[in-house]
């Protein structure tokens, strides 16, 4: 009796010990290594849907994301959300990186951490043809859009100090086109880079550039304050500045040097 009793829990043991081993093969193949992005995608050529083709993500961010995260040994998930969440996407643990064309601003270093500059833009104002607009003394009376959060949103509230204005924010780029073309606004301000796919489009928009802040200039990843992946991607992002990689991606998206 305790001979078959010793056989039995010999048998127990053994199909435990095989099972764990199993099940650690399983877990281990299935772990991947995923980073979170967070994203606006509204903002061409940077992020955005070509609806007309799929539902899928893309853009010159999310190229630059894959490309240095690949580097790391990491995949990247994507999330798109309002323009003005995705600080606190990063706060609350929601996503490990920002790419959304953001400016690092002192306000937001204050919240988050930013890697070095990536690409530079500068302010647009965009208004009707015939609206009369051509300096920013002109906004004087009128009614200004702006995407909530953003860094044109404060450049806004800057101008309304000097020159009085009437300064309204919308969560999407597209919603301050329809506002404009609708005549609810009297002009918006956007990056140059994303006016100009409208600006060829549309055929009764106008735009001039205002003068540049170097306080305020560039794009760059944010990250939570004090993530080790900041450093991480500030080495790719310089090789790939070096190598010749970050200015392929320019070319591809912006079709010139910045």
């Amino acid at each position: 009796m305790k001979k078959l009793m010793g056989l039995f829990l010999i048998m127990i043991l053994a199909v435990g010990v095989l099972a764990a081993c199993g099940g650690a093969k399983d877990s281990n193949e299935g772990d991947k290594k995923t980073l979170v992005m967070a994203t606006s995608a509204d903002y061409a050529p940077f992020e955005y849907i070509e609806s007309d083709k799929s539902d899928e993500i893309v853009g010159f961010d999310v190229d630059l994301a894959k490309a240095i995260a690949g580097k790391l040994g990491y995949e990247v998930e994507i999330k798109d959300m309002d323009f003005g969440g995705l600080i606190q996407s990063l706060k609350s643990g929601q996503a490990d990186f920002v790419l959304a064309g953001m400016t690092p601003t002192e306000k937001r270093k204050k919240n988050v951490d930013f890697s070095d500059i990536y690409y530079t833009a500068q302010h647009m104002v965009i208004s009707k043809t015939d609206s009369g607009i051509a300096t920013v003394e002109d906004l004087k009376g009128k009614t200004v859009g702006v995407q909530l959060g953003s860094i044109q949103e404060g450049k806004a509230e800057e101008i309304n100090k000097t020159v009085a204005i009437k300064v309204e924010n919308r969560n999407r780029i597209p919603e301050l086109i329809q506002e404009l073309k609708a005549g609810r606004f009297d002009a918006i301000i956007i990056e140059d880079t994303v006016a100009k796919g409208y600006l060829d489009k549309e055929s009764d928009l106008t735009s001039f550039t205002m003068s540049d802040d170097p306080e305020e200039a560039g794009s760059a990843i944010a990250f939570p304050k004090d993530s080790d992946l900041t450093e991480k991607f500030n080495k790719e992002l310089k090789n790939m500045k070096e190598n010749g990689e970050l200015q392929e991606l320019i070319v591809k998206w912006f079709g010139g040097e910045n």
